[in-house]
């Protein structure tokens, strides 16, 4: 059976930018599932109300619902055993464990480049809704969040810093192919890479190749995903 994934949009219905859904994204196509990608905006809560909770991802698979991205991958793991392994085992689950609180840092660091151009590409319905949450959030106009964009985007490189040294000697975090610590990372990565037109990493970048990697796995799916790119 197909699975639903309810999945945040942009104005333009093909813009699927969320840090949450995409390792979901990345999760399924892993495990070689087949889903169904449904289009959810900020102010459509009624339509994942029987999730029991607000947010998205959501999956909902032989009847049965699964919000987080966390708990979905272990879902899928659990319930997909003879698929790929998204952690590589429980001892390479140990340390995806860890590798999850060190990418909400990352998230951190990223979060004040994209809250101003996530906004930019909703519809006027979600714009008002964003604006109105995360002003109250944050304590301040969305426009005061990024403050120097060169300065933010230096400090989202030297927090990659970990993980630039461990590309030097791995093609990926999971090793020799990707693993769910990968899908985490690139769900944050791929949030910039959707929502704006930052030159994230220098080509001589390990993670700018780690980036390219990224986008050509599982037959290109994250390369073909629309972004506001000109050229991507």
């Amino acid at each position: 059976m197909t699975i639903d994934l309810y999945e945040l949009r942009g104005k333009d219905p093909d813009l699927r930018f969320s840090p949450s859904v995409w390792p979901t994204r990345m999760a399924l196509v892993h495990k070689g599932l087949t889903f169904n990608a449904i289009p959810w905006r900020f102010t459509e809560k009624e339509a994942i109300a029987f999730s029991g909770q607000k947010l998205v991802p959501v999956i909902k698979d032989n009847g049965k619902s699964v919000h987080d991205s966390w708990a979905i991958a272990n879902y899928l793991e659990e319930t997909y055993p003879d698929r790929p392994s998204l952690f590589g085992g429980p001892a390479g689950k140990a340390g995806i464990v860890f590798f999850r609180r060190y990418v909400s840092t990352v998230y951190g660091a990223a979060a004040p480049m994209a809250v101003l151009p996530v906004w930019s590409r909703l519809d006027e319905t979600d714009q008002t809704y964003f604006r109105e949450t995360r002003e109250a959030r944050l304590g301040k106009k969305l426009e005061d969040v990024c403050g120097d964009p060169t300065a933010r985007l230096e400090t989202f490189r030297t927090t990659l810093g970990p993980v630039r040294a461990m590309l030097d000697d791995q093609p990926f975090v999971g090793g020799d192919a990707p693993l769910y610590s990968d899908h985490m990372l690139f769900g944050v990565v791929q949030w910039l890479r959707c929502v704006t037109e930052l030159t994230l990493f220098d080509a001589d970048d390990a993670l700018h190749e780690w980036v390219e990697r990224m986008l050509d796995a599982y037959d290109g799916h994250a390369r073909k995903a629309k972004t506001c790119r000109a050229i991507d």
